[in-house]
């Protein structure tokens, strides 16, 4: 299965990748010009923006953290509401079901599970699954530098 992976050493951190991350999941149509239509999306939204996918730096090296979709993973076994499951090898959380405990927060070893923008339920990355052009998630489209890849290994 194809996952993303992160190329630290070509990391910018631009954070190009959460802008399109946020955008990609923000029920916005994309026409024509993406960055102008991604623009008018999340115009005055700065301070709301909530990518799936974070930019962390540290000792002058930066990296994306994002959801590795593990083949077991201990956040779907930890929730209690049973709204964590793998469809098609993506790790997926069911929105209705989520009861926003953040159980699943605290045992993702990757920090890649957070609150959403209304705070009661949990989101992630799902490989932008949801988008009408699934092929590529919007990270790895958006990074300049192909620090994100998304291939098989």
């Amino acid at each position: 299965m194809k996952r993303v992976y992160v190329q630290e050493q070509w990391c910018l951190a631009c954070h190009l990748c959460e802008f399109a991350c946020a955008f990609a999941n923000s029920g916005q149509e994309q026409p024509g010009d993406g960055a102008l239509a991604m623009s008018r999306a999340l115009q005055g939204q700065a301070a709301s923006i909530n990518p799936r996918i974070k930019i962390e730096e540290k000792e002058n090296i930066s990296f994306a953290v994002s959801c590795r979709h593990c083949e077991d993973p201990i956040c779907r076994k930890s929730c209690i509401a049973g709204a964590i499951s793998i469809v098609d090898g993506v790790v997926h959380i069911d929105q209705d079901k989520c009861v926003g405990c953040q159980t699943c927060v605290l045992v993702c070893p990757y920090g890649a599970v957070m609150p959403a923008d209304d705070g009661h339920v949990m989101q992630k990355c799902e490989l932008c699954t949801s988008r009408a052009n699934g092929n590529t998630p919007a990270c790895v489209a958006a990074c300049p530098n192909r620090a994100i890849v998304f291939e098989e290994r």
